[in-house]
């Protein structure tokens, strides 16, 4: 396997977070959060392996808003299997991880969906863009996903969100969407509905 730099925290129940940074973060960022949102869970926190400027991110993009395709699909399949190996290396139960993304995180943790290179029974993507429009659907029957957005959001903005609503809707994916007033940062209010969100059986 690639030498992708993470941090994993072991949990006291059954579900592991998958936690994915937005650009310029790493593997340190997110884990407070992911504690707030599912606390006791086990949480698993990589490191974007491309870099733009100096600044990790998870996949090459051409420009603002424009994302190199083909490294989408290959990064998303090679988190995929980062997960997959890292289940078998800690011993928690790879089909009881849920992904946590923002940005540039919630953007691959998208991709992995819509390739299926990853089957998360749940996924909060904050400031999620559509990644990519692949072929053919895969099978996510009973998968949810809450897509948290901000209203006043100049990039992951309402007819993004649409888009990728629509898309997860038609591989059958449950979505639910929770906007807050507020642009492309993360809010207090965003780590509150998520952590409603998980709570909600």
């Amino acid at each position: 396997m690639s030498g992708i730099i993470y941090r994993y925290v072991p949990g006291r129940r059954a579900e592991t977070l998958l936690l994915l940074h937005g650009t310029g973060g790493n593997e340190t960022d997110l884990l407070g959060i992911g504690e707030a949102v599912l606390p006791g869970a086990g949480l698993l926190s990589p490191r974007g392996q491309v870099l733009e400027n100096g600044m990790p991110r998870f996949f090459r993009r051409f420009a603002e808003g424009v994302f190199d395709v083909e490294d989408v699909k290959a990064r998303a399949a090679e988190l995929g299997e980062f997960v997959r190996e890292k289940a078998r290396e800690h011993g928690f139960d790879a089909d009881r991880v849920m992904a946590l993304g923002y940005s540039n995180g919630a953007n691959i943790a998208a991709a992995m969906l819509l390739t299926g290179a990853a089957r998360f029974p749940r996924a909060v993507l904050m400031r999620a863009m559509v990644p990519l429009e692949p072929g053919a659907l895969p099978d996510l029957a009973g998968t949810q996903v809450l897509l948290a957005t901000g209203l006043y959001d100049p990039m992951a903005t309402a007819e993004q969100t649409r888009r990728l609503s629509k898309l997860l809707e038609s591989a059958g994916a449950t979505v639910t969407e929770h906007a807050q007033r507020s642009g492309h940062e993360m809010t207090q209010g965003d780590i509150e509905a998520a952590f409603s969100w998980l709570a909600a059986e």
